[in-house]
């Protein structure tokens, strides 16, 4: 398997990306078909190496598929991983949707990963997060016909999401960064380019990969691994991608029991970075409880943010650009 992927991002590579590697396995007896993407975020890694490792399990003989198919894709945005970062020239886990007029290189990805997205019935997108905390999975809406992301396969999709083995579920991403999204627009900030600053307030830009499979009649979900250079984090997503070939019946894998104690917790709202300047009032940890009234952060100008309600922290990204999310809220689902 290539060592780039192994090893994690060259330090430096002369050529600017000009391809998107994918490995597919078809059985040879009728299945659902799997999506497995890693490095949709360039310094997410861990998917990236779990997905090297099975890779070699697979041309080795250690790991049979039998059923349907699997797609890994362990780099999906190959320019952010080049350079080690986040993102390439946008965020590519937001605004999810072929562009006729590509005005970037995640749009020329875009262009290539959502046809992917269209031909399979399910994925599993591996991610990891800035700051410490257990790991957990991310799922989509109850079975609705609203006009934000109807739905009609949760139970299928809250299946994938136990059997990832995270003990934690988080739910309402889009709901919570719609909200976001009529805040920027009613109050913006001057961030980026002109682009960047159309981007922010577009309800679409909440959409990601997962989001966009819904809207095509698929279900996934996004398991967050842990912290990006916790080791642990790639046994993490190595154990999900077993479980999700064993669960949809791909591969003759044991099927794990679910966590007992899980936990769902619903996000609540998005509150965004307005300046370089704002400073958590903490080191902040995913989950990290809150009471009412109690300071999260301070901003630029000296005014405190405070929870508005008992809840937890989620998402805490203390160098989030201006204009863009730097904590999320979350409760217990009741």
């Amino acid at each position: 398997m290539n060592d780039l992927i192994k090893g994690g991002p060259s330090p430096s590579t002369p050529q600017r990306p000009t391809h998107l590697r994918t490995h597919t396995c078809h059985g040879l007896a009728p299945g659902p078909r799997l999506l497995v993407l890693g490095a949709v975020h360039g310094n997410e890694v861990c998917g990236a190496r779990a997905i090297a490792q099975l890779l070699d399990d697979i041309d080795s003989g250690k790991l049979a598929i039998e059923r349907g198919s699997v797609t890994f894709v362990p780099v999906t945005n190959p320019l952010a991983y080049q350079l080690r970062q986040r993102t390439g020239e946008r965020n590519l886990n937001r605004n999810m949707a072929p562009s006729a007029i590509p005005q970037d290189f995640e749009d020329r990805i875009a262009n290539v990963l959502c046809p992917l997205l269209d031909s399979h019935d399910a994925l599993l997108d591996l991610h990891s997060f800035h700051t410490g905390g257990a790991p957990f999975v991310m799922v989509g809406p109850q079975n609705n016909s609203g006009t934000l992301e109807p739905f009609s396969r949760a139970e299928e999709e809250m299946q994938l999401a136990l059997h990832t083995g995270a003990p934690r579920i988080v739910e309402g991403w889009l709901e919570t960064y719609a909200r976001g999204v009529q805040r920027r627009a009613a109050a913006p900030v001057a961030i980026g380019n002109a682009r960047t600053q159309t981007l922010v307030i577009d309800p679409n830009y909440g959409v990601g990969t997962t989001e966009y499979m819904r809207s095509r009649g698929g279900y996934g979900v996004t398991l967050e691994c842990g912290q990006h250079d916790d080791p642990q984090a790639v046994e993490v997503a190595r154990h999900a991608i077993l479980q999700t070939l064993a669960l949809l019946g791909i591969a003759s894998l044991p099927l794990a029991p679910v966590p007992v104690n899980r936990e769902i917790l619903r996000l609540v709202d998005v509150i965004d970075r307005e300046h370089a300047g704002d400073q958590f009032s903490r080191e902040w940890r995913s989950f990290d409880a809150v009471q009412a009234g109690e300071v999260i952060g301070v901003r630029q100008s000296g005014a405190e943010v405070t929870a508005p309600a008992d809840g937890f922290v989620v998402f805490p990204n203390p160098h989030g650009d201006a204009g863009q999310e730097w904590f999320y809220l979350a409760q217990r689902r009741v």
